[in-house]
């Protein structure tokens, strides 16, 4: 397989010594063989390897099963098996801003600068591999060192294979330590939460596996916010069961996007009708991007509703909720962790409007 070019990503003139630092952006969900040849490959050219860990403080899921702490220390682990001594890595970690690409620009670049502390004598390494690569052309500023370490091997495979059983082949795919870890997570009940979650997933996608074309899925979502508080329920089901979210839903074929987000506002919080959502809508937006929940195709219209001050009013979870509760904006806010899919990046989007 020949690794696709990209001139601009090139540096004009050969390297002739070792760059101070490194930058390695991914997810490492988990780690595997490829990931650890290129950071040995990329520590030939740096002295120290500044290790960015994408989709940190984010909740668990199928596709992002370990938190950004379990991955920066089981790449650790898998290094110093290799014999890289601790004190040439360093790790940054960056949450996932959907909407706000400059964000993570920003919060990639800070992070980086912290070690950095002001040179400029920085590289990239990476492999211009599909579209997810884009960002490789994002940092102009820092040296573009491509990676020679092409395989077809990803961390999507070894999921697939680690939730279903198939331990053989995850031991091929990830290092001895990443092994040992991913053996010692399947005792966890996180492991047993995520294994009922990727089974659940696996057999909605097949209900649809023989649809005439890919379904792109519709619904509408209720940002309700009253003194300083943001309405927010508890999911009971799978996908994302215990995750906090918005209240909303599907879009039935007799309803406007607004009727269907102020009927799963009433349905899952029992707020009363004589709020009046309908007259308290704020703003509207449309959350469409493509990976956003791993159930397929969800396009969100999502709709703020300002209740202005005074008392929070009484709820009572029903329909799909666990717990239905007024939640203050700032704990709201501080903790995506505890958000379903990307509920946090929504309601952080029209809180943050002012």
């Amino acid at each position: 397989m020949t690794a696709p070019r990209d001139p601009a990503l090139t540096s004009p003139l050969p390297r002739t010594r070792r760059r101070t630092f490194g930058v390695y952006i991914g997810r490492f969900e988990p780690p595997h063989q490829a990931h650890l040849l290129v950071m040995l490959e990329a520590l030939e050219s740096v002295q120290k390897l500044i290790v960015v860990i994408g989709s940190a403080r984010a909740a668990r899921n199928t596709k992002n099963p370990f938190t950004a702490e379990e991955r920066q220390e089981v790449i650790t682990a898998m290094l110093r098996e290799a014999g890289l001594a601790r004190s040439r890595l360093l790790f940054v970690h960056v949450r996932d801003y959907f909407y706000n690409e400059g964000l993570w620009l920003s919060e990639v670049q800070r992070g980086v600068a912290e070690h950095t502390r002001g040179s400029t004598d920085v590289a990239l390494i990476g492999h211009i591999k599909d579209e997810s690569s884009y960002y490789l052309r994002s940092f102009p500023a820092w040296e573009f060192i491509p990676t020679h370490v092409i395989s077809p091997l990803s961390a999507t495979d070894v999921r697939k294979a680690y939730f279903e059983d198939r331990l053989e082949d995850v031991r091929g795919m990830v290092p001895p330590a990443v092994h040992a870890f991913l053996n010692t997570f399947r005792q966890t009940p996180e492991y047993a939460e995520l294994r009922a979650e990727y089974d659940y997933l696996r057999e909605y996608r097949a209900a649809w596996a023989q649809a005439p074309f890919p379904p792109v899925f519709v619904t509408a979502d209720a940002v309700v916010t009253r003194s300083g508080h943001v309405l927010v329920v508890r999911r009971a089901g799978l996908p994302g069961r215990g995750r906090l979210a918005m209240p909303g839903g599907f879009l039935q074929p007799d309803e406007t996007l607004l009727e269907c987000a102020v009927r799963r506002a009433a349905e899952e919080t029992g707020l009363s009708e004589a709020v009046h959502l309908r007259d308290r809508v704020r703003a509207e937006a449309v959350f469409d991007y493509p990976d956003r929940s791993q159930r397929g195709r969800t396009v969100t219209h999502a709709f703020h509703f300002d209740l202005g001050i005074g008392q929070l009013p009484v709820l009572r979870a029903a329909a799909d909720a666990a717990e239905a509760l007024w939640m203050p904006l700032s704990e709201a806010l501080a903790q995506p962790e505890l958000f379903f899919e990307d509920h946090h990046a929504i309601i952080e989007h029209f809180l943050m409007r002012g």
